[in-house]
C-alpha cells in the first residue's frame, strides 16, 4: 500500500464496501427460513463483529503489524496495547460500532435515512478537527464538502426532512460525538504519513476498539431490556447454528478489509476536509451501487431518483479531490516554460 496512491486506496475501500453492503441486505432483507421474516441488523451484528475481531486480530499477528505497536511483555511474549490517545480512538470506535446497529432498530426511521444523515455529521465536523490544530483546509477540500452536502440535503429532502424519535437523536449525537474523537486523536498522533505510525494506530485502536463493541453488546443482551435483548441473544447464540452463518461471515471478512482501507485514508497526512469526504463518499457511492445491483439481480427497491443524482455529485466530489491537488504541480512547469 505504500506504493499505490490515495485514489487506489478509495477505489479498494470501494470494492470492499460493495459487496458488504450487498450482503447485509440480502440478509436483512430475504425472510429467514426459520423466523419468518428477514434478520434485523441488531440479530446479524454480534456474530459479524466477533467474525471480524478474530479475523482482525489475526490479520494484526500474520502481517506483522503487531510489532509497531506499543505493547508489553507477559509470559515471554510481547503483547501491543494502546497508548492513552489510542485508547480513547477505541472508546471513539467503540461507540461508532455500536451506535450503528441501533440506527437499525427505529420504527418510521428508514436506515438509508438515519445513515445518510449520520455521515453528513461527520462531513461538518472534519474542517472543525483541522482548524483546530492548525490544518490549512485548501480550497478544492471546501469545494468538495459542499458539494457533499449539497448531495446529502437533496437526499434527506427528498424523504421528507428531518423527523426522529429521540432516542434515534441521541444515536446520531453519540455517532457524531464517537467519531469526533476518532479524527482528533487521529490527527494529534498519527496523520504524518508514516506507514509505521499508520500500522500502529490501526493495532493500538482496533485491540481495544472491537471487543469492547461486543461487550457492550453482550450486556445490553444480558440485562433482558427491550426487544433489543432478545434480537442481540438470537445474534449471540442462536446464529451459529444457524445456515445464516455463512453470509454473516462474509460480512465479517469484508468489514475486516474495510477497515484497514479506512484506515489508510483517514491517516493520510492530508487535512480532514480531504480525506473524509473521499472515504465517505466512497462508502456512499458504494451503498447506491450495491442498491442497483440488489434491484436489478434480486429484485430489492432501486434507489430513488435523487439518491442517484446524490451519487452523480459524490463522484464528481471525488473525482475532484483526485486531479485538484495535481493541478499546481502541473502549472508549474508550464509557468517555467514561459519565462
Amino acid at each position: 500500500m505504500k506504493r499505490l496512491p490515495l485514489e487506489g486506496i478509495v477505489l479498494l475501500y470501494f470494492l470492499s464496501y460493495l459487496p458488504n453492503v450487498i450482503i447485509t441486505k440480502l440478509v436483512t432483507s430475504v425472510p429467514h427460513a426459520g423466523l419468518g421474516r428477514p434478520l434485523t441488523g441488531l440479530e446479524t451484528l454480534p456474530a459479524s463483529l466477533i467474525v471480524s475481531t478474530v479475523i482482525t486480530y489475526l490479520f494484526i499477528w500474520l502481517s506483522g503489524w503487531h510489532r509497531d505497536a506499543h505493547g508489553v511483555t507477559i509470559a515471554g511474549r510481547r503483547i501491543p496495547v494502546p497508548t492513552r490517545y489510542t485508547l480513547l480512538s477505541g472508546i471513539g470506535t467503540a461507540l461508532v460500532l455500536f451506535t450503528v446497529p441501533l440506527s437499525f432498530t427505529f420504527v418510521g426511521v428508514s436506515i438509508p435515512f438515519i445513515q445518510l444523515l449520520m455521515r453528513g455529521d461527520i462531513l461538518i465536523i472534519a474542517p472543525i478537527v483541522d482548524m483546530m490544530f492548525g490544518r490549512k483546509v485548501r480550497w478544492w477540500s471546501w469545494t468538495a464538502l459542499v458539494m457533499v452536502l449539497i448531495a446529502l440535503t437533496i437526499t434527506l429532502a427528498d424523504r421528507g426532512g428531518l423527523d426522529l424519535p429521540p432516542l434515534a437523536i441521541l444515536t446520531v449525537i453519540l455517532y457524531t460525538i464517537g467519531y469526533f474523537i476518532r479524527l482528533a486523536v487521529m490527527t494529534k498522533v498519527s496523520k504524518t504519513g508514516d506507514q509505521a505510525s499508520v500500522r500502529r494506530y490501526f493495532v493500538e485502536e482496533k485491540i481495544f476498539a472491537l471487543p469492547l463493541s461486543v461487550a457492550i453488546l453482550a450486556g445490553l443482551s444480558a440485562s433482558g431490556f427491550g426487544s433489543q435483548s432478545g434480537e442481540l441473544h438470537w445474534g449471540f447464540v442462536e446464529i451459529w447454528t444457524d445456515p445464516v452463518i455463512w453470509p454473516i461471515l462474509g460480512i465479517g471478512i469484508t468489514l475486516t478489509i474495510i477497515s484497514v482501507f479506512a484506515i489508510v485514508i483517514l491517516l493520510d497526512p492530508r487535512e480532514n476536509a480531504y480525506c473524509v469526504p473521499l472515504e465517505r463518499a466512497a462508502s456512499l457511492v458504494a451503498g447506491v451501487g450495491g442498491s442497483l445491483i440488489l434491484a436489478w439481480f434480486w429484485g430489492l427497491r432501486a434507489p430513488r431518483t435523487a439518491e442517484l443524482i446524490g451519487a452523480g455529485i459524490l463522484i464528481a466530489a471525488i473525482v475532484l479531490l483526485s486531479l485538484a491537488p495535481r493541478w499546481p504541480r502541473r502549472m508549474v512547469p508550464a509557468r517555467a516554460e514561459t519565462t
